[in-house]
């Protein structure tokens, strides 16, 4: 009797599937490539002007419900810690010190998620003994909750 042995092969649709990310990460990314080069030819005082006009564009961009909320962050962020400087991070508002991200505003439309984030980036000062936490989802703009946001961008400037 002959031996039959089973194919490890994968189809040929698993070897050449190219679509590792979403269309929406793939978009992000190639815009994360346009701010790097357009920031390194600008002077800092180029990238506040520039990075504010970026931002006012991204925040004028979404749906109404994420503009609202991005525009109250934006707000937030100027009132609280005016000394960062605002730019876009992989195509959502942010604002960064020294060149460095400090937090960003992700719309939930920007992935199709149901819910907003503010996100802080390892630069954030937000440490706390062994674990803290660096994105919170934001569904709503209370009182309370920009006043926390206020909190959280003080610390996270240090």
């Amino acid at each position: 009797m002959a031996d039959t042995k089973t194919s490890t092969k994968r189809g040929s649709s698993a070897r050449t599937s190219r679509n590792v990310w979403s269309e929406e990460e793939r978009a992000a990314m190639e815009e994360s490539i346009r701010e790097r080069k357009k920031a390194t030819k600008l002077s800092p005082q180029e990238q506040r002007v520039q990075g504010e006009a970026d931002v006012q564009a991204k925040i004028a961009e979404m749906p109404e419900d994420d503009r609202a909320m991005a525009a109250r962050i934006h707000e937030l962020v100027h009132a609280t810690v005016p000394d960062l400087v605002p730019r876009t991070f992989y195509g959502m508002p942010a604002y960064a010190r020294d060149g460095k991200v400090i937090c960003f505003f992700q719309a939930k439309s920007k992935f199709k998620v149901r819910y907003s984030t503010l996100g802080f980036q390892p630069d954030a000062w937000l440490d706390e003994q062994e674990m803290w936490p660096i994105a919170f989802a934001l569904t709503s703009l209370t009182a309370a909750g920009e006043k926390r946001i206020a909190e959280l961008l003080k610390k996270a400037a240090g």
